[in-house]
């Protein structure tokens, strides 16, 4: 494919787009990359970030960038839904559904001491047919070492985290102006219609900035 290296060309891609910026989409589809994106489309490596960003804020290209990646996504059936889904196995994960070990080596009653003669009680693996289907989605490595075999499941915490952002529970409450100024309350009626705990962190922060003025005056 061949594209022309005007910006200012004719457009004559969806959305408007200049050949140039066409290729910018295709380019930052496949990394999702600004600043790669830019370089692979043809910018100076010393220029591309800020062209990144430049090309990016364009709502044209912000557009076509996200019509090209709901079309990826429906072609290959994921939806917010899938990948909550998935989020879900790996956080809610419980190692035990895919490995049973002894308590201890010295441990004769617990349902997995089962020595093998030489004092060790060896971790054993569910069979892969044995295994549910959410607990194998969480395991993100099984391997034979040197020493024995290894299990690694995937971050969990990481897994909280992004389902937590995806469902909007991780909300940044501000308690100050805009541009870090004092918070300020025009109507001192509002405040019989916010909740105890609002007016609790109020009062906090009018308390706070009292006794630092008295500070400063004492000085």
């Amino acid at each position: 494919m061949t594209y022309q290296n005007d910006e200012a060309s004719e457009m004559m891609h969806p959305f408007g787009l200049t050949a140039k910026q066409q290729r910018f989409v295709d380019e930052y589809l496949i990394d999702l990359n600004g600043t790669q994106a830019a370089i692979r489309t043809g910018y100076s490596a010393k220029t591309a970030a800020e062209q990144a960003s430049r090309l990016l804020a364009n709502v044209r290209i912000a557009k076509a960038v996200a019509a090209r990646q709901a079309a990826i996504a429906g072609t290959l059936g994921v939806t917010q839904e899938r990948i909550v889904a998935e989020l879900a196995k790996i956080a809610f994960a419980d190692i035990r559904k895919a490995v049973s070990w002894g308590r201890s080596p010295i441990d004769a009653t617990s349902e997995n001491a089962r020595s093998n003669g030489l004092g060790i009680y060896p971790v054993e693996l569910v069979p892969s047919d044995k295994i549910d289907d959410d607990t194998a989605a969480a395991v993100s490595e099984v391997s034979l070492t040197q020493t024995g075999i290894k299990v690694k499941m995937h971050d969990k915490k990481s897994a909280l985290v992004d389902l937590g952002k995806h469902l909007g529970m991780f909300k940044r409450v501000e308690h100050s102006g805009p541009n870090g100024s004092p918070l300020q309350i025009e109507h001192a009626g509002e405040l019989s219609k916010l909740s105890p705990e609002e007016r609790a962190v109020i009062r906090q922060m009018v308390e706070r900035r009292s006794s630092a003025a008295n500070k400063v005056e004492d000085t």
